[in-house]
């Protein structure tokens, strides 16, 4: 089973420091995603639709609410991976336009060559995670360290999102699949179909999918398990509410089915990825 050796929580998202032996299922997260190996074997990522490998050399690279996949290969030694959750907001407070880190297109590759200093920070900080994790500073100095870099090194930081124009374009929603999403955030735990979906939208089932997809990159479906996943993992870091109550109020039928779709979207179980955030508290 996968373990979470160490995760970091604060403004600028989450850093866990993960020993996978398992797959993922293909989901997205809503930060600026990056996973760096810090030991074990090579290994590899499905990011969109290309194989993005992560290796001492090489990082995988994936844009906000970009569909990505954890692909194990059962015969290679477990990789010790540093995975990276930035709140574009957090990026936004060393460069206005870094905030376009919340959009499609912030990484132009889903992989790239690690400099040494890229690479000694993210030892430094998986390092500063397992010996001391209570010291957060330390470990948010680091990691600005590590980002700043990541971003010079892999993405045209110069000119990206430079103005309001790029920007107000690259956050642009269609306002019918705005209205979906609207009634998806309001209650995540409702059965909500397509269809349904679809109506509130105004448009036909096979209209409103491709609109949807378009507008966020991602599937209604895929959409609903990454509101339920962020929402879960703030109640799981945060407060105290027991894992049978969080899963009723995400629309879990059973605890175990929650434990379960946890587990293939953050590697662990809910159980331990409170224990371990909460070291060094």
């Amino acid at each position: 089973m996968s373990d979470a050796l160490r995760i970091a929580h604060g403004a600028f998202g989450r850093v866990a420091l993960l020993d996978m032996d398992r797959s993922l299922v293909r989901h997205a997260h809503p930060h600026c995603h990056v996973l760096l190996k810090v030991d074990g074997d090579d290994t590899q990522f499905l990011v969109g639709d290309h194989v993005a490998p992560l290796t001492d050399d090489l990082a995988v690279l994936v844009n906000a609410w970009e569909p990505h996949a954890y692909i194990h290969d059962p015969r290679r030694r477990n990789a010790l991976i540093l995975a990276l959750y930035i709140e574009p907001e957090w990026l936004r407070s060393f460069r206005p336009n870094w905030a376009a880190s919340g959009a499609p297109g912030f990484f132009e590759q889903s992989a790239g060559v690690v400099t040494a200093h890229i690479r000694q920070t993210a030892l430094d900080l998986a390092a500063e995670m397992v010996h001391e994790p209570g010291a957060s500073r330390r470990q948010e100095h680091l990691l600005s360290e590590l980002m700043i870099a990541v971003i010079e090194r892999f993405t045209p930081w110069r000119t990206i999102g430079a103005s309001l124009r790029e920007i107000a374009r690259s956050n642009a929603i269609d306002w019918r699949v705005g209205r979906a999403i609207s009634l998806m955030r309001t209650n995540p735990a409702a059965p909500l179909s397509i269809e349904k979906l679809a109506k509130s939208a105004g448009l036909s089932r096979a209209h409103f999918f491709r609109l949807f997809e378009e507008s966020t990159g991602v599937t209604p479906h895929v959409f609903l398990n990454v509101l339920k996943v962020e929402i879960a993992v703030g109640a799981i870091v945060e407060g105290d509410e027991t894992f049978a109550v969080l899963s009723d109020r995400l629309g879990f039928s059973a605890p175990a089915h929650f434990t379960r779709f946890f587990r293939d979207h953050c590697s662990v179980a809910p159980s331990e990825f409170r224990q371990v955030a909460r070291l060094g508290r």
